[in-house]
């Protein structure tokens, strides 16, 4: 770090003085100068070519994953301060996971659209981002991307590891745990609000290897956090140090004119989806990952997170695809041993990549050792060999996902291990227009769902939704829980929780209210999923399948709910689907405009 912390005469004049310091319009440099008077602020600290830097704060009573945030800015101010920076900061639209409703998803590019707009009209030379809670990451990723201003990602950081009854209680994993316990009857609604609150002891996101974990994890490993920065709990001294030290950073960031486009180029996301299957990641990766790319230009689909994922071995003994939690990843040496293992074996494929501490992406972490061998597995002694996401195709959508490294002996046993036809299998589909007739409905003994059937559920993409909500991962009926079936397939348009254990087939695109073939689909209808050749099939004729389709269009096409909100109409219209990162049209088009645009006078 002090080799990347040596100050350095700044390449290209600051944002700011355009701002703040130009007296060939001393007019308008009088009224943008004069009202960040009123709070304080003096004329050395606006007019003596120190950097402006903005903390995207995130933290909010509303927001109580990324809350410490707000504690934490102060050790971020500190070291702006430091290094010869003048610090503001910039609220952040609110995104929280278990608040808000329908979905944090869908305001995800409503916080992105925010923080783009902010960056560009306002005087700001660089920024931190504070990230944390699983939609914040990718949406101020993808605003400073837009932008392309220097800009340095700061993690919140995980819970302790929560306690129930002796045994670890990870967040959201007992929460499935729990669901079914009270569905088979085994624990009452008291009991259930116990079980799920033991799960978050502490300030912090998740600390399971959920979204949150996950996305963090990989804006570390794209090269956009300070190195170490993501695995630390929120509540642990080394957090509010890692503020100090990012504050500093992003200073000289400036006066380099280290860019988010320097950092994230296609290397940097190569390497970042190896380290998402090492670290057993989250299903919402691709569609957040895919985002970002997408705001500098790049493209990164799902059959790209097949090529360069599906053979790396699992190595994060994490919930939900292993039995530790964050803190205990943490202690055992988190990502920096992950990667480091991966890098003496060959597997990072772009090794010599930037990263925004300004030293290559292999000087970081090579010499990273594991400290704790059942936590973090070496790859002499993965949990799984092939650890990645299939790309699974058919006749119902173009793209889906499918986790390998959550498939359980029991899910293998079922469905997996027919001799006569391995890895593929077939069952009969029953359908649910979203969550509230899947609640309805699973219980009911008149459906006769069996362990050869298969949960389909539409409706719950970024249009039909709207945002692409969390309910692919589907319980079995009561009824069979009581019997020991915990687990059958399920099919969907919509997303499910990182924290789930669930080997679901999601984020389906096209989803049905974009014209995807889930929306044809009835109760009693054949599918046969097969893994080896990544698909999913629908088994019935051509002829019937574009007979439903007319008869669909006939219908006036598939009906979701209508929008609440004006947000949710103006969504509906111009979003695009989850294997194009469920993108707003045309925001692709708005590259570097921190750099090649400069904002109109406001008076």
């Amino acid at each position: 770090m002090e080799k990347a912390m040596t100050k350095k005469t700044p390449k290209r004049p600051l944002r700011s003085e355009a701002w703040f310091n130009d007296l060939s319009d001393p007019e308008m440099t009088a009224l943008y100068v004069e009202r960040y008077f009123n709070f304080g602020l003096t004329p050395e600290e606006l007019r003596s070519g120190k950097p402006i830097i903005g903390i995207a704060q995130t933290g909010s009573d509303l927001s109580p994953c990324n809350r410490h945030h707000l504690e934490l800015a102060t050790r971020v101010r500190d070291g702006i301060r430091e290094a010869g920076g003048v610090p503001l900061e910039i609220p952040v639209h609110p995104i929280q996971e278990t608040g808000k409703r329908p979905t944090a998803m869908l305001d995800r590019n409503l916080a992105y659209l925010g923080l783009v707009e902010a960056l560009f009209g306002y005087p700001i030379d660089g920024v931190v981002l504070t990230i944390g809670c699983d939609k914040t990451t990718p949406a101020l990723l993808m605003a400073a991307s837009t932008v392309n201003i220097p800009a340095l990602a700061f993690s919140v950081g995980p819970m302790l590891n929560g306690w129930y009854q002796g045994e670890r209680a990870g967040s959201g994993s007992v929460i499935w745990k729990a669901r079914q316990k009270h569905a088979a009857g085994e624990i009452d609604g008291e009991q259930f609000l116990q079980m799920a609150s033991s799960s978050a002891p502490s300030v912090g996101y998740c600390n399971t290897m959920g979204t949150a974990s996950t996305m963090n994890s990989l804006a570390e490993a794209l090269g956009m956090q300070l190195p170490g920065s993501a695995s630390i709990p929120a509540p642990y001294r080394e957090r509010s140090q890692m503020a100090y030290y990012t504050g500093e950073r992003i200073v000289q960031m400036v006066h380099e004119d280290l860019k988010p486009s320097d950092i994230m180029s296609r290397e940097a996301f190569e390497n970042a989806v190896v380290v998402n299957s090492a670290i057993g990641g989250s299903t919402n990766a691709p569609i957040h990952l895919s985002a970002v790319a997408r705001q500098l230009g790049l493209e990164l689909t799902n059959a790209d997170w097949e090529r360069l994922g599906y053979e790396v071995p699992l190595l994060a003994n994490v919930q939900p695809a292993g039995e530790y939690l964050s803190e205990d990843f943490h202690l055992a040496g988190g990502l920096p041993a992950v990667i480091g293992e991966l890098l003496r074996a060959g597997k990072i494929p772009h090794p010599k990549a930037v990263t925004a501490s300004g030293l290559p992406f292999e000087d970081l972490y090579r010499e990273c050792q594991i400290q704790d061998e059942d936590v973090i597995r070496p790859l002499s002694n993965p949990l799984t060999p092939h650890a990645g996401f299939l790309n699974m195709t058919g006749n119902l959508f173009d793209t889906a996902i499918m986790k390998t490294s959550v498939i359980n002996d029991e899910f293998r046993n079922r469905y997996l291990s027919n001799p006569d036809d391995p890895e593929a299998y077939e069952g009969t589909a029953f359908v649910f227009e979203g969550p509230e007739d899947f609640h309805k409905r699973i219980d009911d003994p008149a459906l006769n769902i069996t362990p050869q059937s298969v949960l389909v559920m539409r409706g719950a993409g970024p249009k039909g939704y709207p945002g692409g909500a969390e309910v692919v991962n589907m319980r079995p009926p009561a009824y069979l829980l009581k019997q020991g079936v915990t687990t059958l397939p399920c099919i969907g348009d919509g997303r499910q929780s990182g924290t789930s254990g669930s080997a679901s087939i999601l984020n389906a695109s096209p989803e049905a209210a974009d014209g995807g073939n889930l929306a044809i689909l009835k109760d009693g209808d054949r599918l046969r999923v097969d893994l080896k050749k990544r698909q999913v099939i629908l088994l019935v004729s051509d002829e019937e399948i574009a007979a439903r389709r007319s008869a669909l269009e006939a219908a006036g096409g598939f009906h979701g709910p209508e929008s609440q909100t004006p947000w949710q109409q103006l969504f509906r219209q111009h979003v695009r689907p989850f294997s194009e990162g469920m993108i707003l049209e045309d925001a692709d088009k708005y590259q570097d405009i921190g750099n090649s645009k400069t904002p109109r006078h406001s008076h």
